[in-house]
């Protein structure tokens, strides 16, 4: 794994936090930083999911939509 660099500010960021006793040294105040950025990913794939959802509902509300057919959509489901 490649060694990160910081700018200056954030180095000094990463010192303070290690001084206060929030964490015990630089990788761990970095892999909090990476959980931060996972978790708001996770955030970002939801709400854009939710909102095609939303959409989705939208548009069948509006009667923008057809009965489902299973055979259709797999031959052999009608046949079990």
């Amino acid at each position: 794994m490649p060694n990160v660099h910081l700018t200056k500010p954030m180095e000094s960021y990463v010192h303070g936090q290690i001084e206060s006793g929030a964490y015990a040294n630089v990788s761990e105040v970095v892999r909090a930083g990476i959980r931060l950025l996972m978790e708001r990913d996770g955030a970002r794939q939801f709400y854009a999911l939710k909102a095609d959802l939303e959409a989705a509902v939208r548009e069948a509300e509006a009667g923008g939509f057809s009965d489902f057919d299973p055979a259709a959509y797999e031959p052999e489901a009608g046949s079990r």
